[in-house]
C-alpha cells in the first residue's frame, strides 16, 4: 500500500470534489439523502485513492451501476474515469477456476462419504467453519465473490487499512468544520 499521508491527501482531495458536486446547501435535501451522498462520495474517493486493489474497482463499478450516481462518479474520477470503470477479464478466469473447484469438490465429497465413518471429524468441522466464514467475508469485501481465499485475505487486509484511513480523514474533516 502507498504512503499513508499521500493516500489520505488523495482521498481528502477527491472527497471534497464529491462533496462539492452534491451541493449540500440545497434545502430540498433530507438528512438521509445527505448521509447517502456523503457515503457514496467517500466510498468512491476511497476507491480512487487506493487504485490497483480489486475491491476498489469493484466498489467503483457497484456505485456506477446506479443511474443517479453516474455524474458523481464521473466528477470524482475525472480523467481516470475510463480506466477505472472499464470491465476487466479477471472475472471470467475466476469463474473458470471456481467451476473447476466445484467439480473437484463434488468428486472428493462423494469419495469421502463412502469411506468416512459416520461421526464428524474435527478437521471436517474446522473446514466447514472456515468455508462459512469465508463465504461471509466474500460478501463483505467489494468484489470478493470472485476471489479465491488467498487473494480474499490479502484484499481484506488492504480494505481494512483503507477504511481506517477513511475514518481518520473524515474525523479530522468533521473536527475542522466544528
Amino acid at each position: 500500500m502507498q504512503d499513508s499521508n499521500s493516500f489520505k491527501r488523495v482521498f481528502l482531495k477527491k472527497l471534497l470534489v464529491g462533496l462539492q458536486h452534491n451541493d449540500f446547501k440545497s434545502k430540498n435535501m433530507s438528512s438521509l439523502e445527505r448521509k447517502k451522498a456523503i457515503k457514496i462520495s467517500s466510498d468512491v474517493a476511497l476507491a480512487f485513492a487506493r487504485d490497483g486493489a480489486n475491491w476498489s474497482r469493484a466498489l467503483i463499478r457497484n456505485v456506477y451501476k446506479q443511474e443517479k450516481n453516474k455524474t458523481l462518479v464521473r466528477s470524482i474520477l475525472g480523467e481516470e474515469f475510463e480506466r477505472l470503470t472499464k470491465p476487466s477479464n479477471e472475472n471470467l478466469t475466476s469463474k473458470m477456476v471456481r467451476s473447476k473447484r466445484i467439480l473437484r469438490r463434488s468428486y472428493t465429497v462423494r469419495r469421502i462419504r463412502k469411506s468416512a465413518p459416520k461421526r464428524i471429524l474435527a478437521s471436517a468441522l474446522a473446514k466447514r467453519l472456515l468455508k462459512s466464514r469465508t463465504k461471509v467475508l466474500k460478501f463483505l469485501i467489494p468484489g470478493g465473490e470472485s476471489m479465491d481465499e488467498l487473494s480474499l485475505l490479502d484484499e481484506t487486509v488492504d480494505y481494512i487499512v483503507s477504511l481506517r484511513a477513511q475514518v481518520d480523514v473524515m474525523r479530522r474533516l468533521a473536527n475542522a468544520f466544528q
